[in-house]
C-alpha cells in the first residue's frame, strides 16, 4: 500500500514540475526536459556528482553482470545507457525511484543500495539529472520512451 501512495505523490509532483518547466514542449510525452540545454547542463553536473560513482561516468553501470545479485544479495547499479533498463520505465517511476529509493518504490521486501535523493536533490534537480540520462539515448529509444510515457499518462487520466 505504501509504494502505490509514494508513486502517486511522485507522479503528481513530477507532473506539476513538468508543466511549470520553461521550454517544455507540449507535444513531448513525459516529465523530463531532455531537450532543454540548461536542464541538460545541470543534469550532467548532478549526474557526475551524485550518480556516476555507482552507475558509471559513461552510464555503463557498476559491473558487467548487473542483472545478478552481489554477495550481500543486492542488485548492482544498472547501466543508464541503452544497454540497461532505465528506458523501460516511465518518467514517473524513474522520478519516484530517484527521489524515494528503490526499496520504497518497489516494496515487498525488495533490497537495494539505491538510496532516495529526497532532501539531497530538489525535484527540479532530479528531473534534470534524469533528462541528462535520457538525452544520451539513441533517438529510437527516446521515441519509444516517449510513447511509453504517453501510454502511462493516458492510463492515469
Amino acid at each position: 500500500m505504501k509504494a502505490p501512495l509514494i508513486t502517486l505523490v511522485a507522479t503528481v509532483t513530477a507532473a506539476a514540475l513538468w508543466l511549470a518547466w520553461p521550454g517544455q514542449a507540449e507535444s513531448t510525452a513525459g516529465l523530463l526536459p531532455y531537450d532543454d540545454p540548461e536542464a541538460l547542463a545541470l543534469g550532467k553536473t548532478l549526474y557526475a556528482d551524485n550518480c556516476a560513482a555507482c552507475h558509471g561516468a559513461a552510464l555503463e553501470g557498476q559491473v558487467p553482470n548487473w542483472r545478478e545479485r552481489d554477495a550481500d544479495g543486492m542488485m548492482p547499479a544498472p547501466p543508464h545507457d541503452e544497454s540497461g533498463h532505465t528506458w523501460h520505465h516511465p518518467d514517473a517511476m524513474l522520478f519516484a525511484i530517484t527521489k524515494f529509493g528503490t526499496e520504497a518504490v518497489v516494496g515487498q521486501g525488495y533490497r537495494s543500495n539505491m538510496m532516495g535523493f529526497e532532501g539531497v536533490l530538489s525535484d527540479e534537480e532530479i528531473l534534470a539529472t534524469l533528462a541528462f540520462i535520457k538525452s544520451t539515448w539513441p533517438s529510437e529509444l527516446i521515441e519509444a520512451h516517449n510513447g511509453m510515457n504517453a501510454q502511462f499518462e493516458a492510463s492515469q487520466n
